[in-house]
């Protein structure tokens, strides 16, 4: 997995070593201001060196004025490295879910799907961004710290060294119960996505029922469900926090209580203690960088762990290797021997189904409810395979013939019609994006929707609304038709 995440950062590598470059600056100047300090009240101000004072000042004086020109360059920059690779992720997966078969669409909810491409996405995004130079500025502070310290006094820095092993611990152990904390809000997250959107999609029907209550019903169970999980998540999240607190301000003690010792015992002196406190005050925020990196990284791997799910997900219906396109079409179809059943379903939907339509005939499947008409017409431009028998358009495999050919050659008006939130003209053209205007109005006319469209104020760019809810049942059917001319 992070193998593929790593992935993501190859198309930016300049903006990436910008950001890498400006975290180090950052952390690197960050260490020599108690250098600095350290040398002012030992050195200069005792040899009352004004000129050096004044360099020494001035020298400090650029630091900030730097640190602020890098942090400028690493929050900006390293927010639209963050942006562009969520961009490039959620064009991964809006492509690759247009691949997916009919029977992952099936199964997933679309709210959980919605969740992943945009909740999920975001914090991956922050991850990317924050993760890298947050571990570089810790760890170089850090590191860049205790050399000084060491460098002042052996044997305070040991003590000074101490807590910090306990601290990383603390965060490891709780990290990994907040991230599967985090992974259990996400998908509660995409559940209520999944009741609202069912909800609000059918609040017609809600209404026509009187069902506002049981709705409410329905949406408070899932919400309950994710209120108990991020209570949960926030108990380990405050036992994380208060201990890292707590290790914070024993530090503190820790560091005046054996500099005092050693002042005592004449090893060190107050402006090397004043330096040593200094740096704990650099050394502490890098930690609480390290915690919330933690944080940030277990939220981040949660919502990766969910998008390399989808990402992993093979379509079931792939072109053969040596899949060919018909330069003309015929319309013959011919079904031999063809079983079928859905892989959710113990039951068989069509068994040994035999039948011939020639060029140009019109057939009507009759049956009953659940019969198989739509399953059996589904089969045809390869929604879904049978699990026996063969069919065949113009005496040719379909399982041969590519699936975008197929689908291109053959027209489809469902029984629940679906328009796009967009424009009539939108939506009719969806069958033809080449089409111009004539094309347009001849497909209306056969469509026997022509006149109406004429009728209306903004003729063929009057919105449909989302669904076509703006359209009678039969309006939004006779552009369907169209849609297919």
């Amino acid at each position: 997995m992070l193998k593929k995440f790593i992935g993501y950062y190859k198309p930016h590598l300049k903006l990436f070593i910008v950001d890498l470059v400006a975290a180090i600056s950052a952390s690197l100047l960050a260490v020599f201001f108690p250098y600095l300090t350290r040398n002012l009240l030992k050195q200069q101000i005792p040899d009352e060196n004004i000129t050096m004072i004044v360099v020494i000042l001035g020298l400090m004086s650029l630091i900030y004025l730097f640190k602020t020109l890098v942090t400028y360059i690493r929050i900006k920059w390293g927010h639209i490295l963050g942006v562009r690779m969520e961009y490039d992720m959620r064009s991964d997966i809006f492509r690759h879910i247009q691949k997916l078969s009919f029977t992952y669409f099936d199964n997933v909810k679309t709210g959980h799907i919605m969740s992943r491409i945009s909740n999920d996405l975001n914090l991956i995004a922050e991850v990317a961004h924050h993760a890298p130079e947050d571990l570089i500025i810790s760890i170089g502070v850090i590191i860049g710290a205790f050399i000084f310290m060491f460098m002042f006094n052996t044997q305070l820095a040991f003590i000074s060294f101490i807590p910090i092993p306990l601290m990383l611990a603390w965060g490891w152990i709780y990290g990994g119960k907040m991230r599967s904390g985090f992974r259990r809000v996400r998908k509660k997250i995409a559940d209520i996505n999944s009741t609202v959107e069912n909800s609000v999609q059918g609040i017609r029907e809600v209404k026509s029922y009187a069902n506002e209550e049981l709705e409410i019903t329905k949406f408070d169970m899932v919400n309950v469900s994710f209120k108990k999980s991020k209570e949960t998540m926030y108990s380990m999240m405050a036992t994380f926090f208060s201990g890292m607190q707590l290790f914070r301000d024993y530090y503190y003690l820790l560091i005046i209580g054996g500099g005092v010792v050693l002042i005592f015992q004449g090893k060190i002196d107050t402006a090397d203690l004043l330096a040593f406190i200094l740096y704990l005050g650099i050394i502490l925020p890098p930690i609480d960088r390290l915690k919330n990196f933690i944080e940030q990284f277990q939220q981040g791997a949660a919502s990766f762990e969910r998008f390399i799910e989808i990402m992993d997900i093979e379509p079931d219906i792939k072109d053969h290797r040596n899949a060919y396109s018909l330069k003309e079409v015929q319309g013959e179809i011919k079904l031999k021997n063809v079983d079928f059943k859905y892989k959710t379903s113990p039951e068989q939907i069509l068994y040994n189904i035999n039948m011939n339509v020639a060029s140009g005939e019109k057939v009507a499947l009759v049956g009953e409810s659940g019969a198989g008409k739509s399953t059996l017409v589904s089969l045809i431009p390869r929604f879904y395979e049978p699990q026996a028998g063969t069919i065949y358009l113009d005496n040719h495999n379909i399982m041969n013939l590519k699936r975008r050919f197929l689908r291109e050659s053959i027209g489809i008006v469902q029984q629940n019609v679906f328009l796009f939130d967009g424009t009539i003209r939108e939506n009719i053209i969806y069958g033809n994006y080449q089409a111009d205007q004539q094309d347009l109005e001849e497909a209306s006319k056969m469509a026997n929707i022509y006149n109406f469209i004429i009728s209306l104020p903004q003729g063929f760019d009057t919105q449909v609304g989302e669904r076509g809810i703006k359209l009678s049942g039969g309006q939004k059917q006779r552009i369907s038709i169209a849609r297919v001319f």
